[in-house]
């Protein structure tokens, strides 16, 4: 039956769908619940719909044939199985008695394993046809094809034996290691001069899932450790390590043998020939081709905006043409500009004429000032050497200021001495005191001995032990409470002293808040102000001072002013310094006529600025250059902006601003200084003046910060005054909020020390209380004892005894009174004396201070006079240079405008007939602005000049062929790609069909083996693929094909090798790899399917088998093609129990 013809149409999604259902039909699904998608709406299709809409296309394409079509009546199926199955069983017949080649590469030759799920080590050295491995079970065979699909790049999942690398290292290990040598020979090696004829790929990988590769030559010679190269050997040689129909698992063989789908057979056919995989690139191909259809429709609609674009500009540039007449009035204009442009050259000729002749008549005054400056450098010189002397003889006061020292030391240890005497007093006074009381009972006592002495009875001695007891008692209890409560007190001390340190950190804290309140008040009203009028820093009115100066008359040119409105600061962190140093040049103004200082005086006195400082300095552009330092040195003058360069010369001569150093810090600007070698000054932003002199040494000075409520903290700001303000009302509330927070903390500190000085006023009290107590409680126990003593046989002679070692003691403590007395008063006395030697010196010091500070200010002030005047010296030097080189360049210029004017005249002359009497340029500029304006305005009218809109006009035509010709180029490719696609389509299902005969008429030559017939049925539509078998037995009786469910296990296993082994048939890789295929297996079928698959490895060329198995080969015939690895049982570590 002959293919339908359908038309692949662009605007027509029908095609587009149909490929897409075919690309469907034929990827591997995975999901049950996904459908084919059904051809009957494709069927039923009328061939002319397509041709109807091509008409509206200039790029779609027609009679393209429908590469789904692959539907084939059972007869058209059995014609190609006629025409081509009796060539495939030929070619079979052929191979049966032959034996295939060997691999030159692909191959494995070994692999080796080290502690490899249950093997420490285990080797196989392969053959390059067929191998068997067998072992017992639970022997650790599977773990062979495990190894090799780990270590070819494999997915560990696709093992069937762990979800990652870190199940199949050995118990008890960290690290696992495999290693397997590929063959490499023949023409087709791979990188067989890097490689030689052996690939020895090595895998490691680690219990904390690290994993790493390294792949060596034969000779062991690393010459990657990349992903990447393995990926390209496997590619290159064919090697689909994830392919389940190469590598089949022993879970997967189980599942294939035993319990396979129809629709996981044809799983395995699809991916097992990589049809699926082709399947889904061609999915990609077409969502791109249909995507890029998209764009090209969105793209289509976009032409008739641009050819509306290009109408409209030509419409607006045929109307705009009319505006060429009026260029007819303009050059009429530009002849007569021509004209007034020579009599202007004239006029300037003149004048310039005049300038050489006054600038020669002032360079006999510039020599008067150099010789007036260098009489000054020589004095201002010979005052430095003379100071410096001065300096030198004062010396230096390290002896005063060691004495001091050591006045200060000795007075410290006398105060330490003279607090010692006191509490030795004190302690004094006290056991005066307590000698007085026992002088005084010892006097009592003796009084009464001789009535105590009748009246001694036991009950009286009994009462006195009893009293004894209590008074320990009470002696032991007031000493502890004592102790206690003066613990308590000390604690009470350090809580005072904590509050009185905080309260004045707090009161500090409030007094810097409410500085900065001011402060910030201030500048917020400076702010304000600013904002109102940006003059307001330089003074009061200078809007209305420089109104008034611009209407009156000068005698020279046009007084400048403020200075500061011509000068900005680039980088903020010096504003501060700036605002010290220059604050004051700021609000200056400069004449150039000393005649007109005295009427400008005038007028800003009138004003209530009497601050503000009047320059006079002729307009001299002198050159600088020669007096500033190394451009890598920052100076005043690079780091501020003056855009008049007036202003600039004047900083220059009033301040020095190309000379003095700017730095962060007082240390890093002694550090410049001092590698000029050449002396100078600079100002450092931690507020310090910095100076060396060029004959050695130098001073740092501290500069003074200006107070809040100057006017000159406006100066050097942002220009953004909005922002300023609102960083100072920010400023204002942070002050205000730590001022009241500070206040509040004072406060409440004050409170609680006020509470705790009375409390501790009170435990004063109690504190004598309890001495007092605890003085009486000692009394009263040495009264009961001596009482006691005296209770025994005693006589008075005793109590006289002890009143006079008391009295003698007493006698003694006077003495050591008087002694620590007179002892303390000579200490009071020479610190007397030591003050008055330490007053003495401080004055001393201070003296010295003085003078040394004043001859410091003289060496200063003379040394700025020698800076002044040499810059003066300097000034009028170049000033000189630059006078004699002015009158060059007047006169130059003056012959040069000589020249210009007979040039010009002959160009006029040349441009046009001469106009006599010209009107000015002004005049005429005017004229032709106004003619020039009202083209520009009907040029306006229509957006653009005549010019303008003939490019736009040739651009809109650019834009719109260059929008067709893409669209038109792009959609032939698309066009071309989908054509490609269905050529492409079309030999997949070619191949497809192809492949599944061979597989249907192999299955049918291994099956004739064991003496069955059967079939394979594929139902491409539905993706299914099912076995119908026949056995001998059943051929002779019941006829009919059976269902490989009804068969017993092993037929059924035997059918299903059938099919695998025409599968393999059907596949390119060089390797196949078979885990327990035999599983279900009876003695028959197994030694036939052995033969079988023996004799179909024999016959296949250049291809390599791996076949475990857990039974014996000993009933099964083996050829010199066959290698058979017996395995032994693993080391697992089992012990032996100990039985006794």
């Amino acid at each position: 039956m002959a293919k339908r013809k359908v038309i692949v149409d662009d605007d027509d999604d029908e095609a587009i769908d149909t490929l897409s259902q075919h690309s469907k039909r034929a990827r591997t699904i995975d999901s049950d619940d996904e459908v084919a998608v059904d051809r009957s709406r494709h069927r039923n299709r009328k061939p002319g719909n397509g041709k109807a809409r091509q008409e509206d296309s200039d790029e779609d394409e027609e009679d393209e044939e429908d590469p789904t079509q692959e539907e084939h009546d059972e007869e058209e199926e059995q014609r190609f199985e006629e025409l081509n199955g009796e060539a495939i069983r030929q070619r079979l017949e052929q191979k049966r008695n032959t034996f295939g080649g060997i691999a030159e590469h692909g191959i494995i030759e070994s692999i080796e394993m080290h502690h490899f799920m249950c093997h420490k080590r285990l080797t196989f050295a392969f053959g390059p046809q067929i191998n068997f491995i067998i072992g017992d079970n639970a022997g650790g065979k599977s773990a062979v094809l495990s190894a090799i699909t780990i270590a070819l790049g494999g997915k560990a999942n696709s093992t069937g034996r762990g979800s990652g690398l870190k199940s199949f290292i050995r118990e008890g290990q960290q690290i696992s290691e495999i290693t397997i040598s590929l063959k490499n020979q023949g023409e087709e090696a791979y990188k067989p001069k890097e490689y030689g004829k052996s690939i020895v790929i090595t895998r490691k990988f680690t219990k904390d899932g690290s994993s790493s590769w390294k792949i060596k030559s034969k000779d062991g010679k690393v010459v990657s450790t990349k992903r990447d190269e393995l990926s390209a050997i496997c590619d290159h040689m064919n090697i689909q390590v994830d392919n389940p129909m190469n590598v089949l698992s022993q879970d997967a063989a189980r599942q294939f043998l035993s319990a396979s789908h129809p629709s996981d057979k044809y799983k395995f056919f699809l991916r097992g020939t990589q049809l699926s995989q082709l399947s889904e690139e061609y999915d990609a191909c077409l969502d791109n081709i249909n995507q890029t259809k998209k764009v090209l429709h969105q793209k289509k609609q976009v032409l008739p905006d641009l050819r509306a674009t290009f109408n409209e500009a030509s419409v607006r540039f045929e109307e705009a043409s009319k505006a060429r007449e009026q260029r007819c009035k303009v050059d009429e204009l530009k002849k007569e500009l021509a004209w007034a442009h020579v009599a202007a050259k004239q006029t300037e000729m003149e004048e310039k004429l005049g300038e050489v002749a006054k600038a020669e008549r002032r360079l006999p005054k510039i020599q008067a000032e150099i010789e007036t400056a260098e009489s000054q450098v020589q004095l201002a010189s010979d005052a430095v050497v003379q100071f410096d002397k001065e300096y030198s003889a004062l010396g230096d006061i390290d002896h005063l200021t060691k004495q001091r020292d050591d006045l200060q030391e000795r007075m410290r240890g006398n105060r330490v001495k003279i607090g010692n005497f006191k509490n030795d007093e004190k302690q004094m006074n006290t056991s005066l005191n307590s000698l007085n009381d026992a002088i005084r009972n010892y006097t009592i006592n003796i009084a009464e001995e001789e009535r105590r002495l009748a009246a001694d009875t036991q009950v009286k001695r009994d009462e006195l032990n009893r009293k004894l007891e209590i008074a320990r008692t009470d002696v032991t209890s007031a000493d502890q409470a004592h102790k206690d409560f003066l613990e308590a007190k000390r604690q009470k001390l350090a809580e005072q002293d904590d509050i009185k340190r905080r309260g004045l950190a707090a009161e500090a804290k409030k007094n810097s808040a409410q500085e900065r309140v001011v402060a910030a008040q201030s500048m917020i009203s400076q702010c304000k102000e600013k904002g109102q009028n940006a003059l307001a820093p330089y003074g009061h009115d200078i809007k209305g001072v420089l109104a008034q100066i611009a209407k009156m008359k000068w005698h020279g040119d046009v007084p400048v002013g403020p200075l500061g409105m011509h000068v900005k600061l680039k980088e903020m962190a010096w504003a501060d310094l700036m605002r010290i140093q220059l604050g004051g040049l700021m609000s200056a103004f400069a004449v150039t006529d000393a005649r007109d200082r005295p009427q400008l005086k005038r007028l800003l006195d009138q004003t209530k600025n009497f601050h503000i400082n009047i320059i006079i300095s002729e307009r001299d552009m002198f050159d600088f250059s020669a007096g500033e330092p190394p451009n890598h040195i920052p100076t005043v003058l690079r780091v501020l902006e003056i855009t008049d360069p007036y202003v600039l010369r004047l900083l220059i001569n009033q301040a020095n601003i190309e000379r003095i150093i700017v730095a962060p810090k007082r240390l890093d600007a002694d550090n410049i200084l001092k590698r000029m070698n050449g002396g100078g000054v600079a100002w450092a932003a931690d507020y310090m003046r910095v100076h060396r002199y060029a004959e050695g040494g130098g001073q740092s000075i501290k500069l003074h910060r200006l107070p809040p409520n100057d006017p000159r903290n406006m100066m050097f700001t942002s220009s953004d005054s909005a922002s300023v303000l609102s960083t100072w009302q920010g400023n204002l509330r942070d002050a205000e909020g730590e001022c009241k927070a500070a206040q509040e903390e004072a406060a409440q500190l004050r409170q609680q020390f006020q509470t705790l000085t009375r409390e501790i006023d009170g435990m004063n009290i109690q504190e004598r209380s309890l001495f007092e107590a605890h003085r009486a409680a000692k009394q009263e126990l040495a009264s009961l004892q001596e009482e006691a003593k005296e209770e025994m046989p005693a006589d008075i002679m005793g109590l006289q005894t002890a009143k006079d070692e008391a009295e003698a003691e007493k006698a003694s403590i006077i003495q050591q009174f008087e002694d620590v007395v007179s002892r303390r008063t000579t200490i009071d006395q020479e610190q007397t004396t030591l003050l008055v030697e330490l007053n003495k010196v401080k004055g001393q010091i201070h003296n010295f201070e003085e003078a040394r500070q004043g001859i410091q200010k003289k060496i200063e002030d003379a040394a700025a006079s020698r800076v002044k005047a040499q810059s003066d010296k300097n000034h009028f030097i170049e000033k000189l240079e630059e006078e004699n080189k002015k009158v060059e360049a007047i006169d130059a210029i003056a012959k040069q405008l000589q020249e210009e004017f007979i040039n010009w005249t002959a160009g006029a002359e040349e441009y046009c007939e001469r106009v006599e009497n010209p009107r000015k340029v002004d005049v005429v500029e005017r004229t032709l602005e106004s003619v020039q304006k009202a083209l520009k305005e009907r040029e306006r009218k229509h957006g653009a000049t005549v010019e303008e809109m003939t490019i736009e006009v040739n651009n809109a035509k650019a834009v719109l062929d260059s929008a067709e010709k893409d669209l038109k180029s792009l959609a032939a490719l698309n066009n071309a790609l989908k054509r490609s696609l269905v050529i492409r389509l079309t030999r997949w299902q070619e191949f497809r069909r192809h492949i599944a005969l061979r597989c249907k008429v192999v299955f049918q030559y291994h099956l004739s083996n064991r003496g069955y017939f059967g079939k394979i049925l594929f139902d491409h539509a539905n993706q299914s693929l099912q076995l119908k078998v026949q056995t001998d037995d059943q051929m002779a009786t019941q006829g009919r094909d059976k269902d490989p469910r009804s068969l017993s296990g092993g037929e059924k296993s035997f059918s299903t090798i059938c099919l695998l082994l025409s599968l393999w048939d059907a596949i390119g890789c060089p390797l196949r790899c078979l885990d327990e295929f035999d599983v279900f297996m009876d003695a028959v079928n197994r030694r036939i399917s052995m033969k079988m698959m023996i004799d179909t490895a024999n016959a296949s060329d250049k291809k390599q088998y791996i076949l475990i198995t857990p039974q014996d080969m000993g009933n099964i015939h083996v050829g010199q093609t066959v290698r058979v690895h017996r395995m032994s049982d693993p080391e697992r570590g089992q012990g032996i129990l100990a039985f006794t």
